[in-house]
Formats: structure tokens, C-alpha cells, sequence
């Protein structure tokens, strides 16, 4: 099973991408917000999710691997296929994913192409209250080699450090007693009411007081 592929981006086309591996081009199927961040002729390195099909093998390519373990668990809602998943990570970082579900927000899930109102509420429902996935815990050991489109690190590792943070704060919250549930809807709202990504102990104290209100 193919968990990654590393090499040089030979196209980045509508909705798909290949690399170039040693001599082996590997068609990548991808959302926008992947595909911009690559750029022919550049280094490039993909998380893959291996989709095995009766008559096919699809790879599905992202830059982090937060975004490749909430792929998976966005399909694990009924009648959200690889299609929606990759619409839903087109327009939410992997943390706005998790406050969504957290806030129970089927409105931020509807915004996605092709994820009608009744579809956007299941997703809200089944993945409230669920902590995060916790994908392959490799993420740091990958960093994107750097490309020739110009993103930055912070645009490489979009969703990586508000992950992160907002894990870090639901485990200090969860270690005070506070149950799973109400630690993840108290870290969205927080997270909600700063411009920029706060530090660790601000978002816990914002937690706190949306816990106590």
C-alpha cells in the first residue's frame, strides 16, 4: 500500500496531479487547495490515502497528513464518498473541520461543493463529540520539500499548528476533569474569538470561561 510519494510534480492539472518518482509517474488525485500548492517542474510530497476498487487503484494525495486522516474520517459518515471529503478540505483547514463538528455547525459543512443541507447535518451529528483522527503520527518526520510556486512553510503546514494547538488544549482541559465533549465545543468557541492563532495558555483560559458561561 503506497503512503506517500516523493519526487517532482511532472503536471498539476483539475483535480489531479502527477509525480514523478525515480522514473514512475504516479497519478495523484487531489482537492484545490493541494494542487496550489504545487507546481511543475518542483519538488513535491504527497500523504496518500490508497482507495482499492474491484477495477481500480486510486491515490489521493495532501500535503499533511492531518488532512489525509480526516479524508478518511469525513467517508466514515454515510453518503460522504471521496468526492465530498475532498470538497469539505477544500474550504476547511483540518482544525475548522474539527470545530465545526465540535459546534455542531452543518452550515460551514454545507458551504462545501456537492454537500447538501441534510448531508452537511449528518456530518455535523455523527462527528460531534469524537476526538480528532489521529492519522499515521509521522507528520513531523515529513516536512514538504520546499517548491518553486513560492508557498511558505506556514502555507505548506496549513491546519498542522491550529491542530495542534487546539489538541493540546482539549488534553490540559480533559487532565482538569473536563469531559471530552465539552473540552472539544469549549476549545472551538475559544479558538473562534482570536484574529490569530492564540498561545497554549490563552485558548485554555478563553476555554475555561466558555465553560463556566
Amino acid at each position: 500500500m503506497i503512503g506517500m510519494v516523493s519526487g517532482v510534480c511532472l503536471m498539476a492539472g483539475t483535480g489531479e496531479a502527477i509525480i514523478d518518482c525515480g522514473g514512475v509517474g504516479y497519478l495523484v488525485q487531489c482537492g484545490s487547495k493541494t494542487l496550489s500548492q504545487l507546481s511543475e517542474g518542483s519538488p513535491a510530497r504527497l500523504h496518500i490515502e490508497t482507495l482499492v476498487r474491484e477495477q481500480s487503484i486510486t491515490l489521493y494525495g495532501f500535503s499533511t497528513e492531518e488532512a489525509r486522516s480526516w479524508f478518511v474520517r469525513l467517508q466514515s459518515v454515510q453518503g460522504v464518498g471521496p468526492k465530498a471529503a475532498l470538497a469539505i478540505l477544500d474550504i476547511l483547514s483540518p482544525g475548522e473541520i474539527m470545530s465545526a463538528a465540535a459546534l455542531e455547525d452543518k452550515t460551514a459543512f454545507a458551504r462545501a461543493s456537492g454537500v447538501g443541507p441534510k448531508l452537511a447535518t449528518r456530518i455535523a451529528t455523527e462527528l460531534s463529540g469524537k476526538a480528532p483522527p489521529a492519522g499515521r503520527g509521522f507528520q513531523a518526520a515529513f516536512t514538504p520539500p520546499s517548491s518553486a510556486a513560492g508557498t511558505g512553510e506556514a502555507d505548506r503546514n496549513e491546519g498542522l499548528s491550529d491542530m495542534r494547538l487546539r489538541n493540546d488544549a482539549i488534553s490540559a482541559l480533559q487532565n482538569l476533569g473536563i469531559g471530552q465533549s465539552d473540552a472539544l465545543r469549549a476549545v472551538a468557541k475559544a479558538y473562534g474569538t482570536f484574529a490569530d492563532d492564540p498561545s497554549l495558555d490563552d485558548l485554555i483560559k478563553v476555554a475555561l470561561k466558555e465553560l463556566g458561561s
